[in-house]
């Protein structure tokens, strides 16, 4: 089963394809406007057919004016993603990957207003691109951002793109899960590279040209920006076809990152320095003899690596070490990562979150490790990924 990142779609003459996403710190082992004022209450408002057409029309007709196509020219020939408006300033966000290698770009409004655009900040490790227009500010139709730690398993949420160039696009579907990791486009010092987290999945439809498009909830709001999809087949072209399983970066990444990217033209993460593996079976469990000391097994993002020199070097955590599992890659030995700052961690995937969404480099964080059936908590500084 392929990652892509679906929602790019190259071309030259003619053709389109999709780039596969080849693209941690913090490295995860694979297992892998408002409409309404108020908050909506999304249970309320799909109560019937007729409330749910008319919610899903008035969003589109108050949202989609802040939604554009971005045309890109490369070496190789070009790129259609898509962006959405952040201010009246004419700052356009979408993802990294659309704007990769662009030598000149224009970004397309639905009204049919077109205007050259210029590339002034990105982030490859939430795979995010700042846009410079000198647009009409009578234009610009900013989408506000979401509170993504409210977004619930199950909650409607909208798509709005150009898939395969066809602009304006909406799809509906629902927020299949949350917390997700994804590889980024960042290459670590040790050969690998780093996660991206706080990850939205959906089951929106999601095709190549969405990427950098949004992911809104009921109420208007920008709750991700759709960067790709999971899928193990292509049509006829060699473009991804989708499987259901599409994700979103988060839009409290986005509101903690991109005001610094607009100001400074960088953003610095927060850095502990482990490989850690996503979560564990059972199997594994027993096999690693992962309990406390009553017997029970626990859950966590168990330690695999640490990086030497690193925050979590340097605060005393410990990677694994020991091959007497019996499984095959499996050592023993790797602290089991339960909580940060007294949050649980039940996968990889939360501890990442946390970090990305809430801290910066110089910060301290308690960590609460499994280790010899022992808890044990551990005070890190963290660092700035190298």
């Amino acid at each position: 089963m392929a990652s892509t990142i679906a929602c790019q779609s190259t071309f030259s003459l003619g053709e389109r394809n999709v780039a596969t996403e080849t693209v941690a710190e913090e490295v995860a082992v694979p297992t892998v406007f408002a409409i309404n004022p108020e908050p909506t209450d999304h249970a309320t408002i799909m109560n019937t057919p007729n409330q749910t057409e008319e919610t899903l029309v008035a969003l589109y007709e108050k949202v989609n004016p802040g939604v554009v196509a971005i045309q890109t020219l490369t070496s190789d020939g070009g790129g259609l993603g898509s962006g959405f408006v952040y201010d009246k300033e004419g700052h356009i966000i979408t993802n990294y990957h659309v704007v990769e290698g662009a030598e000149d770009l224009e970004v397309d409004f639905p009204s049919g207003y077109k205007v050259r655009g210029e590339v002034i900040a990105t982030d490859l490790d939430s795979d995010l691109a700042i846009i410079k227009t000198n647009a009409d500010p009578d234009i610009l139709i900013p989408l506000p951002l979401g509170d993504s730690d409210l977004t619930q398993i199950g909650q409607t949420v909208v798509a709005i793109g150009n898939p395969f160039g066809l602009d304006s696009t909406m799809t509906v579907g629902i927020v299949s899960a949350k917390g997700r990791t994804l590889s980024s486009l960042r290459e670590s010092p040790e050969g690998g590279v780093f996660s991206a987290g706080d990850i939205i999945q959906t089951d929106a439809s999601i095709n190549p040209g969405n990427s950098g498009g949004p992911l809104l909830n009921l109420s208007g709001e920008v709750i991700g920006i759709n960067r790709a999809i999971r899928t193990n087949g292509v049509n006829i072209s060699g473009e991804p076809i989708n499987s259901g399983v599409g994700f979103a970066i988060s839009s409290n990444i986005i509101r903690r990152v991109v005001p610094t990217l607009i100001q400074q033209g960088v953003y610095d993460y927060p850095y502990l320095g482990v490989t850690a593996r996503e979560e564990l079976s059972l199997i594994e469990q027993e096999a690693l003899n992962i309990t406390n000391q009553n017997g029970e097994y626990m859950s966590g993002a168990y330690v695999v690596e640490v990086v030497d020199g690193s925050p979590a070097d340097q605060g005393g955590l410990i990677g694994a070490t020991k091959s007497d599992t019996g499984i095959p890659g499996l050592l023993s030995g790797g602290d089991l990562i339960v909580a940060i700052d007294s949050r649980p961690v039940r996968v990889f995937g939360d501890l990442l979150s946390y970090l990305m969404t809430n801290k910066s480099p110089g910060d301290q964080v308690v960590i609460t490790v499994l280790r010899d059936k022992q808890l044990k908590e551990v005070t890190i500084t963290l660092g700035r990924r190298p």
